[in-house]
């Protein structure tokens, strides 16, 4: 008599008391009519006894250490692959900054003409941007390869990068002033930069997608 797979299946599960009523019925109901699936189940019951009557020997405290001692040494390659296959987000991004900071650091050794951020209320002389006295210049003022003298107020920050700033007496910036002249700190600028743009980006996104709801 071949019997159906699941009967061995639910011999184990009623051992473990997992078997739901439903299944341990027709269980019961097999058995009843199966004199060969009564031999295994009943051999079954003896070795979960005999299990259970074994006493507990605890191990020694010990024991542990010696065996993870004995263990072979996991490659150092080994462990590099299982790291990156568990933080595949910080991968993703430690590769994203490599390259990024590659194209960047090419970006400033070629970068060496005097730039400014399109303002108004500003006077450019030679290389030196100026904000004269009594003028607000609003929003972020960034000059590049030269330098700022600062008579009135910009309401924003200011970022000079390779290049001096001067910020009078009757000068104000409501914002960071933050002077770049390495090639890390410049660097570091671009990133921040970046970052606050898809912060923006993303925001503009998510309002959007709100209206579109409403």
């Amino acid at each position: 008599m071949k019997c159906p797979e699941e009967i061995i299946a639910y011999m184990h599960e009623y051992l473990d008391e997992e078997l739901q009523p439903k299944q341990e019925e027709e269980l019961r109901k097999h058995l009843q009519e199966c004199n060969e699936c009564q031999v295994i189940f009943n051999e079954l019951k003896k070795s979960e006894a005999l299990v259970r009557s074994i006493p507990f020997m605890p191990a020694s405290a010990d024991f542990t250490a010696n065996v993870m001692a004995k263990l072979p040494k996991e490659k150092r390659k080994v462990g590099i692959q299982r790291w990156f296959k568990h933080h595949p987000v910080l991968t993703a991004a430690s590769l994203f900054l490599l390259l990024m900071s590659g194209t960047l650091f090419s970006a400033y050794n070629q970068e060496n003409d005097f730039s400014v951020s399109k303002q108004e209320n500003v006077i450019v002389q030679n290389d030196t941007v100026i904000v004269p006295k009594g003028e607000v210049v609003k929003g972020d003022l960034v000059v590049k390869n030269g330098n700022i003298e600062i008579e009135g107020e910009v309401q924003g920050d200011v970022t000079v990068i390779n290049g001096e700033k001067y910020l009078a007496s009757a000068g104000k910036v409501t914002g960071e002033i933050e002077e770049v002249n390495e090639a890390f700190d410049w660097l570091w600028y671009q990133i921040k930069s970046t970052a606050k743009s898809l912060i923006h980006v993303f925001k503009s996104e998510s309002n959007n997608e709100d209206k579109s709801l409403e």
